[in-house]
This record gives C-alpha cells, structure tokens and sequence, in this order.
C-alpha cells in the first residue's frame, strides 16, 4: 500500500471522537486468568525432581540450642535432608539498613539462619526438612527434637514500656516536632482533653501465605516468590548468596495479597533458596498460615497519649501527641505514629514524639498505611472526645481547625480538599438527621451512633524504569516488572498507555512481575502507581517522537515538518488537521518490526526532587469517613451498619479498581476497630492465636454496603494528578467506629478491639 493510500484508508476509518480510558471503569486485564486458575502463584510451578521444605520452629523466645536430634527425622521414608546449624552452609550476613544499598532495604531480620545456635523470638526457625512429598515434609518436622538453654527474655509491651527510649526517626519522614510551648499552651487552655489509647498487635492474613519455589542451575537462581518489592528480594538474595544480581531471576506476576508483608523476604524464603543449593534440586517452601504468624513479622502494639487545648470557640491552642512501639531485637523499624498529626490541623503549639522498645520477638514490619492506621485512631479520637467537651458538632470542630499550610512545616498544600469532602459527605450521608446527644438514637434494642473522622496518607513517588514497544502489528507493549497483588496495577498501566498511544485498550498488552524487566518502583507506600506512570508518560513521549520521526521521513507523508506537540496520538496512529498515519502503516512503510522507547529515573535528579518536595511542599491524599453503629444495648454487640467514604485521591485512573481498593481498606479499619488483636503469652513470648480461626477479621456478615466517593481532582504536582489510594482508606477508619460507638452509647473506649465487654 503507498503512502497516499494508507493516507486516504486511515482519514476514512478515523473516529469522529477520541476513546479515553483514563477514569473509566475497566475490569482488571489479569480477571479470567485468575478466575479460571489459569494464574499460577509461587506454589503453583512445578519442576522435574521437585522436593518441599518444612520448617521446625523454636518454642523459647530467647536462649541458644544446645543439642538438636535429628535422627528420628532423618530415618522417615521420603526424607531427603535435614539442615540445622549443625551442618547447613553459613548464607552471607544480612548487613545494616542503609539507603545507600538497596538489598539492605530488604532485610527483615538481622538474624543469620541455621548459622548460628543463638535463638531471638519464640517461632525462629531452627531447622528445615526437605522430603519428596509436603505431608512427608511436615511430619518429619514435628520429629526434630531441639534442646535449649534459655535466657531472660523481655516479651512482654505492656510491661516495657518504661524502658523506652526516643525513637531514632525513619529516613524521609518527618521525626519529633517542637513548635512553640504545646506543653504550656495546653495548661493553659480553657477546654482540654488528654487522653491514652493503646492498639494491639496486629498479623498479616494475606490470602495467599507466603511460599517459595526456588531453583538452582549452577550459580543461577530462579525464585517463583509473590514479591511486593522484586528488585529488592533479587538484590538482597545475590548479596545473602554471593552471586552478582544478573545470575538471579525472579518471577513474580500474580501475588495473593500483600499489604506490607511481601515488601521484604522472610525466613521461608531464604531458607527455600538454601535448601535447593544444598540438596541441588528444586524446592518448594509454602508456609502455614501459623508459619507466617512465626516468621512474618506484623503491626507493632503501641500506647498513645493525644492531649489537645482548645479555646472555648473551638480553635486548638495545643497539640501533644506521644507514641510508644516496639521493633524486635533483631530487626524491624519505629511505627511513626505521630507522622499523620504533623499535617492534620492548625494549633500554635504541637509537640510530637516517638518512642520505642525492643523486644524478644520477631521483627515488626510494614502494614497497610504504617504509622497512620493507628496514630490516626488517637488523634481523630481525640478531636471527636474534643467535640462533646465543647458542645460542638465534629464536622464543624474540624472545619474550624482546617490549616490553609501544612501545621509543623508550614509548606504549602500542593493539593487538600477535606472541606469539600466532609461537605459532600455530611450531605450524601444524612448528617443532618443525626441527633447530638448522646445514647439518644434507638432503633429497637438497638442504640444508634454515627461517627465521623478524617482519613490521611502522604503521597510519594519512588523510581521506576519503563520500556514501551510499539510493534508492526498496531500492538503497545509495555514491559515494566512491576507488581500485581489485585490492586489493578497493570490494568490501570494499560488503560494509561492506550491513552497516550492513542490505540484501543485491547492493543496494549503489558508485561510484568519480572526481575528481567526493567525495575519498577515496590507496591509499598501507595507510590507504585504513580512511580510508573510517570515513567511510562516519558516513554510514550519519546515512542511518539520516534514514530513521528519514521513517519516525516516517508515519500508524501502528510506528517512532514509536524512537531510533536502539533500530533494527535488516537485511531491507532499519528494525526494532524493535515492528515495522518495509522502505525502500521508507518512501520510498513519505514520497513521496520517494531519500535521501541525507554525512560529510566535519574537518581540524583530524583533525590534532588524528594529532598525538595519535603522541605517547600506538602502533598497528601486525604478524605472524610462516615459510619453509622448499631450497639445492642442489653448484650454490648456492635454492628456496623452504614458506611460512607469520601476521598480526595487526585485524579482517579480506574473507577473499579479505585473504589475496591478503598473499600479494603474501610473493610481493613472496621476489622482493626472491632477484630482484630495478636494475642502473646507474656511469659513465653508465643502468639496464642496463630490462626484463623482465632484470629478475627471481618467476614462478608460483619460488612454493611460500603459507599465510596472520590471528588477526582487532579493534584498539579504528580503524573496524570493522581495521588495514591491503596492505603487512605483504612487511615481515620478505626476513629469513625469509635467516634459512633461513642455517639451511640455515651462511653468512650480508648482501647481497641472494641469488643463487647468494652460497652456493656
């Protein structure tokens, strides 16, 4: 076909309109696999001579192995290998935390496994059983008789708490604040609340436990993992194995669930890579769900006070907010509690601090919104009990205290529309019906509560690397090892790139989930998205512009001397009020397969950026939650039965995906407020509930209809505008539960779960 012709076949198919993806609601592209089981997960690959790996638990929490029978163990059928300290090869010791080396960012526990006879936390694995069958595997497990001699352990939160000490901060996010005299102003205020919350601790139950399937050719490594940071379980394990990153494959494209805990590579994991070096064959290593409680760090427990001063018209004058939580003694992170109280409301006087314990148990980690999930349970509290003191409705207390600058820092709001949101929430969910007094509602036996509170996560970007390949056929292909834990990553991806290279949603095909990709940002602090797509609009630019310069070089092209900006990227080619080329065309005619574009952050150009944005601006996804609590009023039991979020997340990508992911996380703070709670022998340091059958979480008859609301505001400042949503759901959730129970019944319980017992 010539040019002329492709030219006249290209103005006759063009659309009078242009299909835009962007914000519509599109069911996620990987659906059918995972609904037909054509998606297989880390446990799910097999290998010729495949073996499994158990693993024996310790039963003190701190102490050494002084003998470790295996012999019984060992003479079970089907046992291929036993590795205990005794025998097992010494990995590479894990190192410090550093920000200067990406593999450290990984490590979730200092401690070197099967290297050593020392014993940290009641579940460290001590052992591992490798046998040809899981059954054989488990059951020769159970026959490793370890003995110990024990020392003193320190287990126990509650009773540690006077022996913290000032936490030490977490790198990029706001320390300790000291702003005027909070102490002084708060003596001084006319109408005052101080109050002590305390949280439990809290273990993940992603759907998906953690599993492992490794396999060793030589000194290559292949690891089948559900990764939330796949550049960083690759680096962490050639430094752990001493072989260069490039001999390591990981593959990583469907994950069950992970909400913080697949951000770093546990026990299991490196115990399964060990495993298959020693024994030369592959191995699979899924854990029990009580597996993960022992070896799959969670949410610290932590102590709260929030004290607020105010004047009697409402204005705070005052604001101490302290936390204490714990880390384990060998490893874990501070909880930054009083990281969301930094940017929430207006007061002359704020005195934020942090303090921490160790403890002699596993490492706490990452969990849905880290340091707001709970500290956002106090200080939204707090305001809430502020409220009745003065006589105010809360809505309006807030309102009075909404800061036109960011508190402590005083950077401008990039982007913060929480008046718009409470306004349109108090409307869509009847505030106006809500009767002021206390115990006053009833429906039946049933006293009637509604609670507000507000929702609240720093947003960010991370780097990320993005190759776009535009092929001979019309198709987009995006390659980005990125990560897909059900959020809709490579849909909303996909929706993106057709916009941009303006060809129909079904021609982008996107690949993923691979450390042979280029490397994306982690899907940890709801910046996977945003990392990505700002790395994608640069390579779909530089596509175009390649495109472009193919098509102006043709014989009679109508593109020639067009510039980049005078295109219009749609129908499947490059247009301009002159005419156009579909891409096919233009590749046919230019003779060429395909055509590709890559764009990769600059480091220190994104340092630079980072350091920046936290010192002149403050940006932020924010939002206002609404629920309504029935609580019988003879028997305590509490039902959730009214749900309304409204959220300002920026420009929304993916109506579907955006408002699941919101509703998991209301669903995940209504399980905080009421459930959910890590219970630990304080004499032993054993968690006594390691299941879920003992461990509560929310089940489809404890969710009302949940109503999402999102104002889709683009924020100036980021790619596209969006902001982050996977964790600012769950942030003011647990308060709102609260703050209606306290409405409903007249009592305020200051510690969750709130359990029945807590309001009778």
């Amino acid at each position: 076909m010539s040019i002329k012709e492709a030219v006249t076949e290209a103005q006759t198919a063009t659309a009078t309109a242009t299909t835009r993806y962007v914000g519509q609601s599109v069911a996620r592209l990987d659906g059918p696999a995972k609904t037909t089981g054509q998606a297989r997960f880390a446990a799910e690959h097999s290998y010729p001579d495949l073996a499994y790996a158990a693993l024996v638990y310790s039963t003190i929490a701190r102490g050494r192995i002084i003998a470790i029978d295996t012999t019984e163990a060992r003479g079970v059928q089907g046992v291929v290998t036993v590795l205990t300290h005794q025998n097992a090869p010494a990995m590479s010791p894990p190192g410090k935390m550093s920000l200067l080396r990406p593999s450290s960012m990984a490590v979730s526990a200092s401690v070197n496994y099967l290297a050593t006879d020392e014993v940290h936390w009641n579940g460290q694995p001590v052992a591992v059983v490798v046998a040809e069958t899981p059954e054989t595997a488990r059951y020769a497990a159970s026959l490793v008789r370890p003995a110990y001699e024990q020392f003193p352990a320190v287990v126990d939160f509650a009773a540690a708490i006077p022996d913290a000490v000032p936490d030490k901060g977490i790198p990029l996010l706001a320390g300790p604040a000291d702003k005027g005299n909070a102490v002084a102003a708060l003596a001084a205020a006319p109408v005052s609340v101080d109050l002590e919350f305390s949280t439990p601790q809290h273990n993940h139950n992603a759907i998906e436990p953690h599993a492992t399937t490794a396999v060793w050719n030589g000194d290559q490594l292949t690891v089948h993992e559900g990764s939330q940071h796949i550049s960083g379980l690759r680096a962490h394990l050639a430094k752990r194995f001493g072989v260069p990153e490039e001999a390591i494959r990981v593959l990583s494209p469907f994950v069950g669930g992970g909400f913080g805990a697949k951000t770093r590579p546990w026990a299991g994991t490196l115990l399964a890579v060990l495993a298959a070096r020693v024994t030369g064959r592959p191995i699979r290593l899924a854990l029990s769900r009580e597996g993960v409680y022992h070896t799959v760090g969670g949410r610290t427990a932590s102590t709260q006070r929030v004290a607020l001063g105010a004047s009697r018209d409402g204005r705070l004058t005052a604001i101490v907010h302290s936390s204490v939580s714990r880390t384990g003694r060998v490893g874990g992170m501070a909880e930054p509690i009083t990281e969301v109280t930094q940017h929430l409301y207006a007061a002359p006087n704020i005195q934020l601090s942090q303090r921490v314990v160790q403890l002699d148990l596993l490492s706490n980690t990452f969990m849905r919104a880290p340091g707001e999930a709970i500290g956002s349970f106090g200080v939204e509290s707090a305001m809430d009990e502020l409220a009745w003191k003065l006589g105010r409705d809360p809505i309006e207390l807030r309102m009075i205290n909404e800061p036109d600058r960011d508190p402590v820092g005083g950077q401008p709001f990039t982007h913060r529309m929480l008046r718009e949101a409470f306004t349109l929430g108090a409307e869509r969910f009847g505030w106006q019906d809500r009767d002021p007094r206390a115990a006053s509602m009833r429906d039946g036996r049933w006293l009637v509560g509604m609670g507000v509170a507000t929702a609240y996560r720093g947003s960010m970007a991370m780097p990320a690397a993005v190759t776009v390949r535009l092929q001979a056929d019309g198709t987009v292909v995006v390659l980005c090892g990125l990560h897909e834990m059900g959020m809709g990553a490579p849909t909303v991806q996909a929706q993106v790139a057709a916009d941009q290279m303006g060809v129909r949603l079904e021609a982008v095909r996107i690949e993923y989930g691979d450390s042979e990709l280029p490397r994306s940002a982690g899907a940890f602090g709801s910046a996977q998205t945003a990392s990505v797509t700002a790395s994608l609009l640069a390579a779909c630019t530089k596509l175009k512009k390649s495109v472009l310069t193919l098509a102006r070089r043709l014989p009679d092209s109508p593109l020639k001397g067009v510039k980049l900006g005078e295109v219009d990227a749609r129908d499947g080619g490059l247009y301009h009020q002159g005419g156009g080329l579909r891409y096919t065309d233009i590749l046919a005619a230019a003779g060429r397969d395909q055509v590709e574009a890559a764009h990769k952050t600059n480091m220190p150009a994104f340092v630079a950026k980072t350091v920046r944005d936290l010192r002149f601006r403050s940006r932020s996804a924010s939002g206002a939650h609404f629920c309504e609590v029935r609580v019988d009023a003879d028997t305590g039991e509490i039902r959730v039965s009214r749900w309304l979020g409204v959220f300002d997340v920026g420009t929304v990508l993916n109506a579907r995906t955006a408002s699941s992911q919101l509703r998991g996380g209301i669903i995940w703070g209504i399980g905080m407020a009421l459930e959910e709670q890590t219970l630990i022998d304080p004499r032993t340091g054993r968690i006594v509930n390691p299941s879920l059958s003992e461990y509560h979480i929310p089940v489809h008859a404890d969710i009302p209809h949940i109503d999402v609301h999102y104002l889709n505001e683009a924020d100036p400042t980021m790619p596209l505008g969006l902001l982050g949503l996977g964790e600012i759901g769950i942030t003011g959730a647990a308060a709102a539960v609260a703050n209606a129970i306290r409405h409903a019944t007249g009592k305020r319980v200051l510690d969750l779960p709130i359990t029945l017992d807590k309001v009778l």
